[in-house]
């Protein structure tokens, strides 16, 4: 059997046993740490032939897991591939048309993909956006200040192909091991393009002294982002979980953070947590994730519809218990990486309606057009 048919089979083996029950990175590594007859080539080529089974969404249903993965492969493709030339060599002659032709040729309506177009914020442009999910996105890290001269130095020394985007921003190859030359959370930190325009949004000046809460603090990456704005700020982190919690001190460890407060806060439910108000309120609240599956597309594959409202519901309770707690003049950040208007605008609106709050900004900052997510934001004010 050669190598192509046998990429091909331990792909479907692993996908009939995965259930879709934990991120499939962790599921496959596992996978591999059991099976030691893969080499890191093996692994890469059956990992990545798995993600191709999953960037079809829900399209071409009908066809079997091998179809479905050589569809993928295809529709993923833009450069000459070795398992399409043995397996499917009409098609890798047609390897660099686009999106639309591809699925033409192999009769698959390409809206399948991402079947939920009315469920959408208005501003996402449907066709671009389904169109991503065949594109891995690129690896963004974000440089911390006084740090920018030397991780500039060590990427030149190195010899990766970079863009620097200024002031801060580093695109990458996805394959990029960061960790391995730079100190994550010291020097630089690994997050995505558009959670760094954030920082646009985020009303923290270079020196007034304000009192910001993290209430969704979930890995942190928002809260270093306000203290390298502005270092006086005084800083509260909260979390459902206390693992979350236990990991944030050793972040904000490493990232030179020593004066901030933490308490575990459970804001769905009806007993309001014992906080102060505060200046600024961060709300990045649980969401589908949907601007992201890009990244991680076996929860494309998994979704389910009835997941917007559940999520919609948790995201009003944790903005109307945050909101509480501002104070007069108060902001609240309320961010999501969901593409769903349910989660978006409505719920902006919702708090509108619900709150004394004036809108002063609201975006969605899109991803697909630039190989990174696609985040929501809306900056809200509190009225006297």
């Amino acid at each position: 059997m050669s190598h192509d048919h046998s990429y091909i089979n331990s792909a479907k083996k692993i996908l009939g046993l995965y259930q879709g029950e934990e991120p499939f990175s962790s599921f496959i590594r596992k996978y591999f740490s059991e099976n030691k007859k893969f080499g890191s080539r093996d692994r890469k080529q059956i990992t990545h032939l798995c993600y191709c089974f999953f960037r079809l969404g829900r399209a071409a249903m009908g066809l079997s897991i091998e179809e479905r993965i050589l569809a993928g492969l295809f529709l993923s493709t833009v450069v000459f591939n070795e398992i399409l030339d043995v397996l499917r060599p009409e098609w890798n002659k047609r390897i660099n048309s686009s999106i639309t032709e591809k699925c033409s040729m192999l009769n698959i309506q390409c809206s399948t993909v991402f079947p939920w177009e009315e469920e959408l914020s208005e501003e996402i442009e449907y066709e671009k956006f389904y169109s991503s999910f065949f594109i891995q996105p690129d690896l963004f890290i974000r440089i911390r200040p006084r740090h920018d001269e030397r991780v500039l130095l060590k990427l030149d020394v190195i010899g990766v192909e970079y863009e620097f985007i200024s002031p801060f921003t580093v695109r990458l190859p996805n394959s990029f091991k960061a960790d391995q030359y730079f100190e994550p959370d010291k020097e630089i930190v690994i997050q995505d393009y558009n959670s760094q325009q954030i920082a646009h949004l985020l009303p923290v000046d270079h020196e007034k002294h304000l009192t910001v809460w993290d209430c969704c603090a979930a890995s942190g990456g928002k809260s270093i982002m306000a203290y390298d704005i502005n270092s006086n700020i005084d800083l509260t982190v909260s979390d459902v979980r206390e693992s979350i919690l236990v990991n944030l001190k050793k972040r904000f460890a490493k990232a030179g953070i020593k004066k901030y407060k933490s308490f575990i806060a459970d804001l769905t439910s009806s007993k309001q947590p014992a906080a102060n108000n505060f200046d600024l309120i961060i709300a990045d609240v649980p969401c589908t994730g949907s601007g992201t599956w890009g990244r991680t597309p076996e929860q494309l594959f998994y979704f389910d519809k009835k997941k917007i409202d559940e999520y919609a519901s948790i995201q009003k309770k944790i903005a109307s218990k945050a909101v509480r707690h501002l104070n007069q003049d108060g902001y609240l950040l309320y961010i999501t990486c969901s593409v769903f208007k349910k989660e978006n605008e409505e719920n902006v609106r919702y708090l509108l309606e619900k709150f004394n709050l004036s809108l002063i900004r609201q975006e969605v900052l899109k991803g697909y057009d630039k190989k990174a997510d696609t985040l929501f934001a809306a900056l809200l004010k509190h009225s006297l």
